[in-house]
């Protein structure tokens, strides 16, 4: 039985879907994995967020963990090609299952796992959203496995000598869990999907004032990295699209809502076209704007 196991467990590794991943140097000291910019599905299989390793001395602190157990697996495979190192945490941004998912391989080898109050009452699912619509072999593996470390306000971890500053925003923002991870001396900040760079942000799950206040933030901290959940852009214009986006569509909607037009006219009117080249905006925008409008119209009264 115990051999039948073991050829078991080795011809599904045989099989396994290999996310062909290569990590991009960001700093000395920084590597990220950049997701694709698409929406999951069989073919990428989850890979469509960010994962940061930073090298924090005798240890990688590891940003996201990625969207399956394989993910996981794979991109500290090849972490350890550049150094081999344990890692000393792995800190979720926020709930998002494309972003923790991966937490079940790091779970497996006896990494701590830190994420925000908020995962304190984050109900497990029958089957997750990445479970849905990867394939079976993508997802072998992974399971649900939640944050044991919990950020309430801020946290500051001390590993090598290096201050690694936890901040939660404490109020909905894209979430209602966000979580900056701040590095004064690399004069970098991790903000998980505060940030999209390279397509549209999805505001479903968000509050625009929550979130615009949230950047603003952000923009004031003294750093040269911004590293957000989408997009390859780290310096401190990867805010911008984000920022812009969501600030313009607030006012405009919120104008619209005091002239009186109704949300189904909006939808239509509201195209902002200078985002018509940006990815997802064709599947997202309209949708966006619909929010948006219920968002603002509840808090206007």
């Amino acid at each position: 039985m115990k051999s039948l196991l073991i050829l078991t467990v080795f011809i599904h590794s045989l099989f396994a879907f290999d996310y062909s991943l290569e990590p991009k140097k960001v700093s000395e000291t920084t590597h990220c994995f950049f997701g694709l910019s698409e929406v999951m599905d069989e073919r990428n299989n989850g890979n469509m967020s960010n994962s940061c390793f930073v090298n924090i001395g005798t240890s990688y602190l590891v940003i996201d963990s990625g969207p399956t157990y394989a993910y996981a697996q794979q991109a500290y495979a090849k972490m350890k090609e550049i150094k081999n190192l344990p890692i000393s945490y792995v800190i979720n941004t926020h709930v998002h299952d494309d972003h923790w998912l991966g937490n079940a391989y790091y779970a497996e080898i006896g990494v701590k796992i830190i994420g925000s109050h908020a995962f304190k009452n984050e109900p497990k699912v029958e089957k997750t959203r990445m479970q849905q619509r990867i394939t079976p072999e993508a997802y072998a593996k992974t399971t649900q496995v939640f944050p044991s470390i919990f950020v309430e306000n801020e946290m500051v971890l001390e590993i090598d000598g290096e201050k690694v500053k936890l901040i939660s925003v404490n109020k909905k923002a894209h979430t209602h869990s966000d979580l900056l991870v701040y590095i004064p001396n690399e004069k970098m900040v991790f903000v998980g999907d505060l940030v999209f760079n390279d397509r549209l942000p999805s505001i479903r799950d968000g509050s625009l004032k929550g979130w615009l206040e949230a950047l603003d933030d952000v923009r004031l901290m003294d750093v040269d990295y911004i590293i957000g959940g989408h997009g390859k852009i780290v310096d401190r214009t990867s805010v911008d699209m984000t920022y812009n986006y969501i600030k313009t569509m607030k006012e405009k909607v919120a104008a619209f809502i005091e002239e009186g037009e109704e949300i189904a006219d909006v939808v239509n009117m509201l195209t902002m076209d200078e985002y018509k080249d940006v990815n997802f905006y064709d599947s997202m925008h309209r949708q966006n704007v619909e929010i948006a409008y219920r968002m603002l119209e509840w808090e206007s009264e």
